[in-house]
């Protein structure tokens, strides 16, 4: 049995990495923001607004709690997901936790190409977003610091290095934590 969760800040890479992680590791693989779209037959930013942040993570803790009984499978969480309800302990006692760290700098030059899709960072501008980014990162990262592996996503730019990515963070959590 077999179960990785995929942390990280929005526009880490989480679903790209896990899409071709599962597919290396003959996995399934369920992005929770994609699972709660199709359940809901909205898209985020819609249950953002109707919900507000509040009812978003309460409903992001249900789900997470359900795909959590899922074997053999590769989970890309939202950005926030790690942060609320003990989310991360949860993650941490009945699966693998790997953190795709990106910087600042890097995460708000991938975001800023899809703000408008993803209703925390719309209306910013790319100063504004930047700010945005490494002050809500530094309050988040004492949760992602949790997770059993820590790899460094500055190597992926787009999604056609996704492959090698993933070839390397394989080797990685093999070196470190044997679980592959």
């Amino acid at each position: 049995m077999m179960r990785i969760f995929l942390i990280g800040y929005m526009g880490a890479g989480k679903t790209t990495v896990g899409r071709e992680l599962a597919k290396e590791l003959g996995l399934d693989f369920i992005d929770i923001d994609h699972y709660i779209q199709a359940r809901y037959q909205k898209n985020i930013a819609d249950i953002f607004e109707e919900i507000g942040e509040s009812g978003f993570r309460d409903l992001e803790n249900k789900i997470l709690r359900e795909v959590g009984d899922i074997e053999n499978v590769v989970i890309s969480c939202g950005g926030g997901t790690p942060c609320f309800h003990n989310n991360m302990d949860y993650m941490n006692s009945i699966g693998k936790t790997v953190y795709l760290k990106a910087s600042p700098k890097l995460l708000t030059q991938r975001l800023n190409t899809c703000k408008d899709k993803r209703p925390l960072i719309r209306d910013k501008s790319e100063e504004e977003l930047y700010v945005y980014v490494e002050e809500s990162l530094k309050n988040r990262e004492h949760h992602y610091a949790k997770a059993h592996i820590i790899f460094e996503t500055e190597e992926l730019v787009k999604k056609d290095d996704a492959p090698k990515f993933v070839h390397e963070l394989i080797e990685f959590i093999n070196k470190h934590e044997n679980i592959l």
